[in-house]
């Protein structure tokens, strides 16, 4: 019987070795094609679907407190085109200014006590929507609520009123915030209004027209002047203004999708009724 000789078979440890290497980017490949996919879901959630959900709720909201005032509501005629293009955060300095401005009801725009509850919350709640701003030229309806909490009251898709400033049509400053991008983003556009644009405030039957005066592009999350009740910048002190009156203010965070500066811009009573 003969004596047989061994085969040594040369390189199956390197090619097991390569199989391994290539299971392995395999597998990377596929997590991070997975990732992918789980990001994308996430941005079209928080970009696409939150609007969605907040726009929606708010208009319901406006209708809600249409019908609870016993009318459809006034009408601010068709909105005008949008542009192509354009584009969450809210536009809230640090702080408030400490105090307010007191009611003068020589002005005439006092508010009466319903419109006190409505504002102040009857019920207790201060993050409910109690009036409507209307901005004709960017075709905008938008619910107005206490305070400028993100989750009770901005990411609803509404506008908040910063505390302490003024009511509708009273004097003083009449501030508030909304979303640039994201949660119904209401004040996507405000970038594109100018001056002489209404801002309508509706507050149970009555409605007070602003008009809009100046606009400050770009200013600091602390710049708490704008919102006093003479609103004046006080990172640029030659924007704003220097004599008592009866004021809105509406603030955002600019650039889009960015919430390094704020964006403002301001307006004056024209009429109430």
């Amino acid at each position: 019987m003969r004596d047989r000789v061994p085969v040594v078979v040369q390189g199956g440890g390197r090619r097991g070795r390569r199989a391994g290497l290539a299971g392995v980017l395999w597998a990377s490949a596929e997590l991070i094609v997975t990732m992918g996919v789980v990001v994308l879901l996430l941005v079209v959630h928080q970009v696409w679907w939150t609007n969605r959900q907040a726009m929606a709720a708010a208009h319901e909201q406006v209708q809600a407190l249409e019908r609870s005032w016993g009318g459809a509501g006034p009408d601010p005629g068709p909105p005008p085109p949008t542009p192509a293009g354009g584009g969450p955060g809210p536009g809230v300095p640090s702080q408030a200014p400490a105090g307010r401005v007191p009611d003068a009801a020589a002005t005439g725009t006092a508010p009466g006590p319903a419109e006190r509850e409505d504002r102040e919350g009857g019920d207790g709640r201060q993050d409910r929507a109690y009036a409507v701003l209307r901005i004709p030229r960017l075709g905008l309806v938008v619910p107005v609520a206490q305070g400028v909490d993100k989750r009770a009251v901005l990411d609803k898709g509404y506008a908040g009123q910063y505390p302490g400033t003024a009511g509708p049509g009273e004097r003083g400053n009449f501030a508030l915030a909304g979303h640039r991008n994201t949660h119904g983003e209401p004040f996507r556009h405000i970038d594109r209004l100018r001056a002489g644009d209404e801002l309508i405030v509706d507050l149970r039957g009555r409605r007070f027209t602003y008009v809009v005066g100046k606009i400050l592009g770009q200013t600091t999350e602390r710049d708490t002047g704008v919102i006093a009740p003479v609103p004046r910048s006080v990172v640029k002190p030659d924007q704003g203004y220097s004599e008592p009156g009866a004021y809105i203010t509406l603030t955002t965070c600019t650039p889009e999708y960015s919430s390094k500066y704020r964006l403002v811009v301001w307006g004056t009573l024209r009429a109430a009724r």
